[in-house]
């Protein structure tokens, strides 16, 4: 029984697709023990994935180099692993397995981590275009196939924990529910215009549905904007839940959405995963790159020429790759992923 340190990501949605790395060491060894070092929040993800029995909080926050704090958590974890996967590129994210003397330390090439990995793979972008590609090629030996297909990320739902959210807050589930994600970590360059989620939600609403609005504390705001450009007599039936749950609780509750409408962001990711309806809306980033893994998922976007431009903020300073990326063409997808 081999066991195997993965250090996982520090992005919601990278963790969610770090899923495919599990799910294949696992059809390749059923009997392997993966245990993942990543940040605490990625515990309300990892303890809906099956296939790994044990988390190890990262105390370090995302960036911080600390070699010392590195050293002491990697001798702890000596004569305990087998194989670890280093999953992020950087430096000092190959520390802790090299600190904690595995004998075999996979990962990308990166940031010239020779020495701290030593079995080192060179990254052909053309041969791997999927970041899950990418992580899956790190569960392979060198130079082998890829499975076709790879198995998708599929999270795991407790039932009686996400009654218990719902009740907690309030919550019905006897209309339809549209949720909607404006939020998105990465930048302003990936986020929706408000007033688009809000004539969506005005839509569905009329219609006889309910939508609740999900994202971090950071995103609350946007919700109570879309709720505000609501007509007075329909905000009563959109719910801001941004800021309010923690992130296990958001992913219980987009399990009971009837369609979701989400930004290139994690919770898409996470929504993909769910196998819940999905319209996915792209502005600077690429669907060629990170696309939603799901079969019952749209994805919209202009096509503009100068997008996907991976920026945070819009370097021309006009957004159309959202801002002329009209309503219709999200309620028209959302129609086709709910028939």
């Amino acid at each position: 029984m081999s066991r195997i340190l993965i250090i996982g990501p520090a992005w919601v949605g990278d963790m969610v697709m770090a899923q495919v790395l599990f799910r294949l060491l696992k059809q390749q060894d059923p009997d392997c023990v993966i245990d993942v070092m990543a940040p605490a929040w990625s515990g309300a993800l990892t303890d809906r994935m099956p296939e790994v029995p044990q988390r190890i909080d990262m105390p370090l926050g995302h960036g911080k180099l600390d070699i010392g704090v590195r050293r002491q958590i990697g001798h702890t974890l000596r004569g305990r692993y087998d194989q670890a996967i280093v999953l992020p590129n950087s430096f000092k994210s190959a520390f802790v397995p090299f600190f904690a003397a595995i004998k075999k330390r996979t990962g990308w090439r990166g940031e010239m981590r020779y020495g701290l990995l030593n079995d080192i793979r060179s990254l052909d972008k053309a041969t791997y275009p999927l970041m899950i590609e990418r992580f899956a090629a790190l569960a392979m030996p060198r130079e082998s196939m890829l499975p076709d297909p790879l198995p998708w990320p599929q999270l795991s739902i407790n039932t009686h924990e996400r009654q218990k959210t719902v009740q907690k807050f309030s919550l019905s589930v006897d209309k339809p529910v549209l949720a909607l994600c404006p939020g998105a970590e990465f930048g302003e360059a990936k986020r929706w215009p408000e007033r688009h989620y809000a004539t969506v939600a005005s839509e569905v609403i009329s219609k006889g549905q309910q939508v609740w609005i999900f994202g971090s504390a950071n995103d609350a705001a946007v919700a109570d904007k879309i709720i505000a450009l609501l007509p007075e007599n329909q905000r009563a039936t959109c719910i801001s839940l941004g800021g309010k749950t923690s992130l296990g609780e958001a992913i219980d509750l987009l399990s009971l959405a009837n369609a979701v409408v989400t930004n290139d962001s994690g919770l898409m990711h996470i929504t993909a995963a769910l196998d819940r309806p999905l319209v996915a809306v792209y502005g600077s980033s690429s669907p060629q790159f990170t696309p939603p893994l799901s079969k019952r998922a749209a994805i919209v976007r202009t096509g503009i020429a100068c997008s996907p431009c991976f920026k945070r903020q819009c370097p021309l300073q006009h957004r159309d790759c959202l801002e002329k990326l009209e309503p219709a063409q999200v309620l028209n997808a959302l129609r086709k992923v709910c028939a």
